[in-house]
């Protein structure tokens, strides 16, 4: 059986992604930085992940353990994915999908991203 890709993009749709599996794992994340982009995010392995266009487009931002990657499109500013080095496995923005009724999405548990963090310093409170 092939699974139909899921498509996801940024706002303007400089950036285009597709993930080659059902949505799983929905989480929020309490580091600072999550807690302030409220996103819900989903779970895909390398191979179930692929940024399909838009990769000249991405920024990256990381701080503090830099142990996660996350991906904004540089002329809209929206999150699309983030790659997590210590899982490793991607991130990928359910609100970015094309046809995900966010509706569907209740009782999402928080992660403790704030704990992987080496130092939370004041600044990122």
């Amino acid at each position: 059986m092939t699974i139909k890709p899921l498509k996801g993009s940024c706002h303007c749709g400089q950036v285009k992604f597709e993930v080659l599996t059902q949505p799983r794992d929905a989480r929020r994340c309490d580091c600072s930085l999550c807690r302030r982009k409220g996103a819900v995010m989903f779970t895909a392995s390398a191979d179930e992940f692929e940024l399909v266009a838009g990769e000249d487009n991405l920024k990256l931002y990381q701080w503090n353990s830099m142990a996660a990657r996350h991906y904004f499109c540089k002329t809209c500013g929206i999150y699309t994915h983030n790659w997590r080095r210590s899982a490793p496995e991607f991130g990928y923005n359910s609100g970015c999908l094309e046809n995900f009724d966010l509706s569907t999405l209740v009782n999402v548990p928080t992660g403790l991203g704030s704990k992987l963090s080496v130092v939370e310093s004041s600044k990122h409170k």
